[in-house]
């Protein structure tokens, strides 16, 4: 293929699962965007998109097609910019996924300072507690807590995320303050279960012994799938919590929640950025995770 502005209406297609959509954020007609990608079709010969009157997916084909394409579109956006000195204004487009704490506490706060800094890029702002697929989804990269089991996946460590134990005072007030983790069975505490997948096992009160980390079965009223609605049933009272520092911060600072137990915190949770590929990563996606690293620093242990 050597038409990239193809390319780029194939995948921006692929990315939003519409034609309509894609083609209005292109500022084209919904007939030339079906145009291309009949084009495209033709000249693989092969069936890149499943279409249907709701949505529009990507065949087995199409995945690897739009790899290969997002690939070419970031090397031919490197190779304006070769010649153009460090200093060139970046441009484009990043799509990017972060936690929804992360994205609400601290990376919208602080991103004026990106957009001044590079007014010609446009941030397309996934903000999920699920894991996202990096291809299937088109994010340019991911912020993720937690353990990386894709071996296909690139990922750049950034820190930790220091955990906490916490609940609130009127939870207090009716069980007593746990001083050890036989307390937590003897005043009959209950915990509020956080799961991504609703329905699940519940993992439990994580706790250090030894050389690692256990986990004390602890019964609990309320499940949920969402971080913000779990450190909400622990203002509530529904239950003790086990969470991230940063989030937590100013819940300790006003009272609302006290932390409990600060011996036995939960293991510290890996924070990463990930992306699907370590080259073909455009110039502006670099910069922004730099800036993004330089961003979460001050939150996390290193």
């Amino acid at each position: 293929m050597q038409n990239l502005d193809a390319l780029a209406i194939f995948v921006r297609i692929a990315e939003m699962g519409s034609f309509t959509h894609a083609a209005e954020s292109l500022g084209i007609q919904k007939g030339r965007a079906s145009n291309v990608v009949r084009q495209i079709e033709a000249q693989m010969g092969a069936r890149l998109l499943h279409r249907s009157t709701r949505t529009v997916q990507l065949t087995e084909d199409g995945r690897d097609f739009y790899t290969r394409a997002r690939g070419l579109l970031a090397d031919a956006d490197d190779l304006a910019s070769m010649f153009s000195g460090t200093d060139a204004p970046l441009s484009g487009r990043i799509r990017i996924d972060l936690p929804t704490e992360f994205a609400r506490l601290i990376v919208i706060p602080a991103m004026p300072t990106f957009i001044q800094a590079y007014p010609g890029v446009e941030l397309e702002i996934s903000s999920t507690d699920r894991r996202v697929d990096l291809i299937q989804e088109g994010m340019d990269c991911v912020l993720r807590v937690g353990g990386i089991f894709d071996e296909t996946l690139v990922a750049r460590r950034l820190g930790t995320l220091r955990m906490v134990n916490a609940a609130s005072p009127a939870c207090l007030a009716r069980h007593g303050v746990p001083q050890t983790l036989q307390d937590l069975l003897v005043q009959r505490h209950r915990m509020v279960h956080y799961t991504p997948t609703l329905g699940t096992r519940p993992f439990g009160w994580e706790y250090p012994e030894g050389d690692g980390y256990a986990v004390l079965p602890l019964p609990g009223s309320v499940s949920v799938n969402n971080v913000q609605t779990y450190h909400g049933a622990g203002l509530a009272g529904l239950g003790l919590i086990q969470a991230g520092l940063p989030s937590l911060a100013q819940f300790l600072q006003s009272g609302e929640l006290v932390e409990i137990l600060p011996d036995l915190r939960p293991e510290p949770l890996p924070v990463s950025v990930v992306v699907a590929h370590r080259h073909n990563l455009s110039r502006r996606v670099r910069f922004f995770i730099d800036w993004l690293e330089q961003t979460l620093q001050p939150y996390l242990d290193h």
